[in-house]
C-alpha cells in the first residue's frame, strides 16, 4: 500500500527528529516536512490553515475551540515547554520589589494571547492574587516596532489592552520606564546587554519555577500538534499512527541524553543539570499524553477562560483526537 503523504509544519527539535528524518515514521505516512519558525507556522496555519498536521501554539487552539473553531483537533504532543516566571522583566526603577506590586502595573506583552503570557499571568493570579484585570496590558513589537497579535481578540471590558505607539518597541519601553514590565518567552536584549534599569522580577527564577512545580505539578505546555479535523474524521488512524512515532521518537532522544557524552553539548553543566533534571522529573522528563499532563492542561484551560480569551471554558475531553489518546503502545518495544 502506497503511504499517505502529508504535510507537517514545525520547528527543528531532537525530540522530534526520529518522526522527519526517515529513522521512524509513523506507520502508513510519508511526512512532507516543512521546517518554520513558530511565528511563520501559527500564522499560516491559523490564518490560511495550510498544512495537514502542524505545531500550534496551545493558547490560540484553546481559544479557537471556544469560540467555534473546528479546523483542527490535536495530538497530546507538546513540543514545546516552558516555565515561565523566567519571562517576566521589570524596570529597577519602577519600586516593583515583589509580584503583588504588579496590580495597577503597566505591562508589555509582544501579544496578549501568546501561550507564555497566559501561563505567566495565570501563575501570578494563582500564587500572589494579581489577576489580568488588575493591569493594564500594552501589546507591541519586542525589539522592533509593530507586531499584531495572530489571533482575533475578544476581551471582556474588564481587561485593559492597548497598542503602543507604532513607532516604538517594547524593550525601549521598558528601558525608558514607560511600561513598569513585561512578559516575554525571548528575554529582552536590554537584559542580555546588562542594562542596569532592567531586570527579573523573580531573582532566582530556576528555584522558584522548581517550587511552582513541585507545589503544583504543573510544567507549562506551549505548543502542540494538530492535524486537520477533517483529515481525522475521514481517517481516524492516522492520529494513532502520527502519536505512536512522536512517542517513539521523544524516548530515542531522552534515551540518546542519557547515553551521549556529555562533551556533545554545547552547555557546561550539561551532566549535573540532566541529573538534577531526573532527580526532579522522572526519567521521562517532557511527558506526552494525558495522565501526567492534567494538572498543566487544565490550568491551560482554566486560564484562557479567566483572561478572556475563551469565549467559554474548553474541556479537556474537546481537545485531543481519541486514536491518538488511546494509541497502541508496542509493550514489546527495545
Amino acid at each position: 500500500m502506497t503511504p499517505l503523504s502529508l504535510s507537517f509544519a514545525a520547528a527543528d527539535y531532537p525530540r522530534i527528529r526520529g518522526v522527519v528524518d526517515g529513522s521512524g515514521p509513523p506507520a502508513g505516512i510519508t511526512l512532507r516536512y516543512l521546517r518554520l519558525t513558530p511565528q511563520e507556522m501559527f500564522w499560516r496555519m491559523l490564518r490560511h490553515a495550510e498544512f495537514d498536521v502542524s505545531e500550534l501554539s496551545m493558547s490560540a487552539y484553546v481559544a479557537g475551540l471556544s469560540r467555534g473553531d473546528a479546523r483542527f483537533i490535536a495530538l497530546p504532543v507538546f513540543t514545546l515547554r516552558a516555565f515561565r516566571h523566567s519571562a517576566i522583566f521589570v524596570n529597577a526603577r519602577a519600586g516593583i520589589d515583589r509580584p503583588e506590586d504588579l496590580r495597577g502595573r503597566r505591562i508589555g506583552v509582544p501579544e496578549y494571547h501568546m501561550t507564555a503570557c497566559l501561563y505567566a499571568r495565570g501563575m501570578l493570579s494563582d500564587e500572589y492574587a494579581v489577576r489580568a484585570d488588575d493591569v493594564n496590558w500594552l501589546q507591541g513589537g519586542l525589539h522592533r516596532p509593530g507586531g499584531e497579535e495572530r489571533v482575533h481578540l475578544d476581551l471582556p471590558e474588564s481587561i485593559s489592552l492597548e497598542a503602543i505607539p507604532a513607532d516604538r518597541c517594547l524593550d525601549d519601553m521598558l528601558q525608558d520606564g514607560e511600561i513598569d514590565a513585561l512578559i516575554t518567552p525571548l528575554a529582552p536584549n536590554s537584559f542580555l546587554a546588562g542594562h542596569p534599569d532592567v531586570r527579573r522580577l523573580f531573582p532566582d527564577a530556576r528555584a522558584t519555577e522548581l517550587a511552582y512545580y513541585q507545589r503544583t505539578g504543573v510544567f507549562p505546555i506551549m505548543h502542540v500538534v494538530v492535524m486537520r479535523r477533517s483529515l481525522h474524521q475521514d481517517q481516524p488512524w492516522i492520529a494513532g499512527s502520527l502519536q505512536s512515532s512522536f512517542e517513539r521518537a521523544k524516548r530515542r532522544h531522552l534515551e540518546e541524553l542519557k547515553t551521549h557524552p556529555a562533551e556533545a553539548y554545547t552547555v557546561p553543566f550539561f551532566q549535573s543539570e540532566l541529573e538534577s533534571t531526573i532527580e526532579h522529573f522522572g526519567t521521562d522528563f517532557w511527558p506526552y499524553g494525558i495522565a501526567r499532563n492534567q494538572a498543566t492542561l487544565q490550568a491551560a484551560l482554566r486560564y484562557s477562560h479567566e483572561q478572556g480569551l475563551s469565549a467559554r471554558k474548553v474541556e479537556l475531553d474537546e481537545m485531543f483526537a481519541p486514536s491518538a489518546v488511546d494509541h497502541y503502545v508496542d509493550t514489546y518495544e527495545s
